[in-house]
């Protein structure tokens, strides 16, 4: 397996969350494509939605890619306050690690202050302001 990346889902906001999440990771964003873009004579799109992202990726480092999509009005809400999963961001150093942290974890709410843990790693735990949750962790051993 080459790799394995998370794809989020939106409620109307996946622009501004992964503005956001370029602005802490940086990286430049591969072709964005709108709802609109889509919109033909067997796919209509409502005006209200046509502005809305189908799928946006942003790559984080070499071989990852955060992936994304606001989720139509007809197929229902996203539960934003699902804690079935997160996203761990593994961190090269506890520099970078504390950047991290600090820079998603902003506006948002921290479960776990990034720090030692008994596992022998430097580690964090947080849901950002879009409702996402996260760990970020550096593992010296690696």
């Amino acid at each position: 397996m080459r790799t394995i990346n998370p794809w989020i889902n939106f409620n109307g906001n996946a622009e501004a969350a992964f503005t956001f999440y370029q602005s802490v990771f940086g990286g430049e964003f591969g072709k964005i494509i709108r709802f609109k873009d889509l919109a033909s004579d067997e796919f209509q799109v409502a005006e209200n939605e046509a502005n809305k992202i189908m799928r946006i990726a942003l790559p984080i480092g070499a071989h990852n890619v955060l992936i994304g999509n606001d989720v139509p009005d007809f197929m229902g809400r996203v539960n934003e306050n699902e804690n079935r999963s997160k996203i761990v961001a593994s961190a090269e150093s506890r520099e970078e690690a504390d950047k991290i942290f600090n820079g998603l974890s902003e506006g948002g709410e921290v479960e776990g202050e990034i720090g030692d843990t008994p596992w022998g790693t430097y580690a964090g735990m947080f849901r950002d302001k879009y409702g996402i949750e996260w760990i970020v962790e550096f593992d010296p051993g690696l």
